[in-house]
């Protein structure tokens, strides 16, 4: 047990439960997420190396009177790393949108489906699976390696480039498509535990929901949802969760 779950009665309300195991989106968060952390690891550690790397052409020895013509400015590092971190990034986002999904579906015991009361009446929390599913897709798309692009350039003497530039831009782009996939994810749960009172989550938790409430209220009904999907991504991003 771990402190999100500790003294948890919905946790403990699911032993013994019918189901024999989960889906892989719930059981294997652990084995993606730590992947991924791998590969943030990594890019922290070429990106420490490259930013106290020489990078200068030409290299000028002043004690040797010596000037070397090299190519240490190459963006080669930085953009194999920004491919990767992309795509470590977007499958955090790929997983987050399957665990939002399984909120909406219905079959997640007494969880009403779309996590509304009258779905199909109500639409509930379907369009914000519908957003999380298409900047997901969006996400794929962006995580085309930029590292296996070149063209020449001057007169072709820049023959082959990294593309490292365009590698570390679109990254950005996917980490904050992040950001919005893991707050409807965040909106769902929350929609989710409420609706299972008076049964608690755990202390911690409950909490961390108590905060999120004071930013986006529990849905009882269609409203517009954009306003709370900006607000929980400002939630998460301003947060400090230890």
């Amino acid at each position: 047990r771990h402190v999100l779950t500790d003294t948890s009665d919905i946790a403990d309300s699911h032993h013994n439960c019918e189901k024999v195991q989960d889906p892989y989106s719930l059981r294997c968060q652990p084995q993606v997420m730590g992947a991924c952390l791998t590969q943030l690891r990594q890019a922290a550690e070429v990106l420490l190396v490259e930013a106290n790397a020489v990078s200068d052409n030409p290299l000028v020895f002043a004690q040797e009177n010596e000037v070397v013509s090299g190519g240490n400015f190459h963006g080669q590092p930085l953009a194999l790393v920004m491919d990767f971190l992309s795509i470590a990034l977007a499958e955090l986002g790929s997983i987050s949108e399957r665990r939002t999904y399984r909120l909406i579906s219905g079959d997640r015991g007494n969880i009403p489906e779309f996590l509304v009361a009258n779905p199909g009446l109500n639409s509930g929390f379907m369009i914000p699976q519908y957003a999380a599913a298409a900047i997901v897709s969006k996400n794929k798309q962006l995580c085309t390696p930029c590292s296996v692009d070149s063209i020449p350039s001057s007169n072709e003497q820049e023959d082959h480039v990294s593309m490292g530039g365009n590698a570390a831009t679109k990254t950005v782009k996917v980490a904050e498509n992040v950001e919005r996939i893991l707050a409807i994810e965040l909106m769902n749960a929350a929609q989710a535990i409420d609706l299972q009172r008076p049964t608690k989550t755990s202390p911690y938790l409950e909490e961390f929901l108590k905060e999120f409430r004071s930013i986006v209220p529990f849905n009882g009904q269609d409203r517009v949802m954009y306003k709370d999907i900006d607000a929980a991504t400002e939630f998460l991003k301003q947060g400090d969760f230890e």
